[in-house]
């Protein structure tokens, strides 16, 4: 792997984007800063961290032959590969929320961008955002539900330590996706997945309550969510919420 450090920056993202269309880039090239100025996450939010304290990077990979249709299983492979590592530190009540959020105590401690680039009916290559709180104790009053490792472990981390093992663990989960490994990463995904089996309050995009039981992902990436009637129906990011 090849890690870039920058000292700061407003997006990992948007500059390895930039870099990419400029350059040809070794696969599982990273953008790592210390202090990321206009983090973006899902949905058009921002990621706020604190400088020195959390991890915030971008990884690029290049695919061979990933089928656009086999897009949600790229998203499993980076959920899984940070609760993998998040789950080696011992973590409490560790889940992912749909579609790439990961919790741990119903807090959340990292959020995850996955920006593609298509050729075709292909992805030729994807730029993952990672936002990962480790070391911060202290946040905005403002910013509700969120942890951090050290918060829930009472120790200090190594951010390049913590930053290394995440890479290689991307890289070991995109190789079971380069294999077509599809139902193994499906199968771990769905095992963490947050509320999965449980009946829970949801809220739809029109400010709608309603009970439902997550059933799964839809071949496209959609929740999948069992009505009181026994109807399945099928939600994208901006249509439903925990209520």
């Amino acid at each position: 792997m090849k890690i870039i450090k920058l000292n700061a920056i407003d997006s990992t993202n948007s500059f390895l984007k930039d870099l990419a269309k400029n350059s040809t880039l070794e696969n599982f090239t990273v953008v790592a800063t210390d202090n990321q100025t206009n983090g973006r996450g899902q949905q058009e939010t921002t990621w706020q961290s604190k400088p020195f304290k959390n991890l915030t990077f971008s990884v690029f990979i290049r695919f061979k032959n990933l089928a656009i249709q086999h897009k949600k299983y790229l998203n499993f492979a980076i959920s899984l590969a940070v609760f993998e590592v998040l789950s080696d530190e011992k973590l409490p009540k560790l889940f992912i929320k749909w579609p790439n959020d990961i919790l741990s105590a119903n807090k959340k401690i990292c959020g995850i961008l996955i920006e593609n680039t298509f050729i075709g009916d292909r992805i030729k290559n994807t730029i993952v955002g990672i936002g990962l709180n480790v070391n911060q104790i202290d946040f905005s009053n403002a910013i509700k539900s969120v942890t951090s490792l050290k918060i829930e472990t009472n120790k200090d981390y190594n951010l390049d330590f913590l930053l290394k093992k995440i890479i290689s663990k991307i890289e070991e989960k995109v190789q079971l996706l380069n294999s077509e490994k599809f139902d193994d990463l499906e199968q771990g995904y769905l095992k963490f997945l947050f509320k999965k089996n449980t009946t829970t309050m949801f809220k739809d995009s029109n400010g709608n309550l309603f009970m439902g039981i997550i059933s799964g992902i839809s071949k496209d990436g959609k929740l999948q969510v069992t009505l009181e009637d026994d109807l399945i129906k099928e939600f994208g990011i901006k249509e439903i919420s925990f209520a």
